[in-house]
């Protein structure tokens, strides 16, 4: 019965929340290619950037005239664009502690080698490989 139960636990689709991690490569301090085959959308990176939820508004402070609480822990995300290229801005968002061991910003989309996750998102990325190129795509639009 135990094989069985196995059996059938190995061929189940993964709990929802479960995700694999889309392969990229590190060039230097960026990550050149994008983490999917389409394009990010910047209406739902800003959508995102502003959401309390995705936690960027919490420490950065930006352009975001609607939100009146915004973070100063952060660098100010106006000028992100001018500042960092996509891919730096991907990695920055993938794994900052990559380029900053102190940082305080999580990783977005790593699993492994972490410490304090929060249950709910032990083995899963915080981001969605979408999500982080719909915010690459916004950030890259703020020049000033």
């Amino acid at each position: 019965m135990a094989v069985m139960w196995f059996a059938a636990a190995m061929l189940a689709p993964c709990p929802a929340g479960a995700q694999a991690l889309r392969p990229y490569a590190v060039v230097g301090d960026a990550i050149p290619e994008p983490l999917t085959d389409v394009r990010g959308d910047a209406a739902r990176g800003r959508a995102l950037v502003v959401d309390r939820t995705s936690t960027c508004i919490l420490c950065h402070n930006g352009p975001f005239p609607e939100q009146m609480f915004q973070g100063d822990l952060a660098p100010n995300l106006a000028g992100a664009g001018s500042r960092w290229s996509e891919g730096q801005l991907r990695l920055r968002l993938v794994d900052g502690g990559r380029l900053n061991a102190a940082t305080i910003m999580p990783s977005y989309y790593r699993m492994d080698g972490l410490t304090r996750v929060g249950p709910n998102w032990r083995g899963k990325p915080i981001l969605s490989a979408e999500q982080i190129e719909d915010i690459v795509a916004y950030l890259v639009t703020l020049r000033e």
